[in-house]
């Protein structure tokens, strides 16, 4: 019986379907999940994703979230996720520019709201994802 996989971000379900297994960079390093896998909730760390249907991967990049395992569905709630065959990597790189200015400026001033400087700082963090996992996609590198 497959896995039955669901990404879902705060606006959107970023991938659902049904895999044979899951690949999954948590903060306790990467974990795979098969059809049986025992019950388990983690910690997502942001990287890559990997779905596997029928000898097939489909490749995302995913930001920080958490992950529940309960009789064969996989759940991941993270708060970005994106298909590697959607990423544009000139978007990418102007999002990454754009905030790592915005993090360095707001670093150097004492009235900024930390909230905004975690944002920027996802945002960055998800477009080094991003750039890491359409780098390997375009190099032919399956795990």
């Amino acid at each position: 019986m497959p896995l039955t996989v669901e990404i879902v971000t705060p606006d959107r379900r970023a991938y659902e379907g049904t895999a044979d297994g899951v690949t999954l960079p948590t903060a306790m390093g990467t974990i795979g999940i098969l059809p049986g896998h025992q019950p388990i909730t983690a910690i997502i760390a942001a990287g890559e994703v990997l779905v596997t249907l029928d000898g097939k991967v489909v490749r995302l990049a995913i930001d920080q979230g958490f992950v529940r395992v309960v009789s064969d569905k996989v759940s991941v709630v993270t708060e970005a996720a994106i298909d590697e065959t959607k990423i544009d990597l000139k978007a990418v790189e102007t999002a990454e520019a754009r905030a790592r200015e915005a993090v360095e400026a707001a670093r150097g001033q004492k009235d900024i709201d930390p909230v905004e400087i975690a944002k920027m700082e996802q945002i960055l963090r998800f477009a080094l994802v991003q750039r890491l996992v359409k780098g390997r996609s375009s190099q032919g590198m399956t795990e």
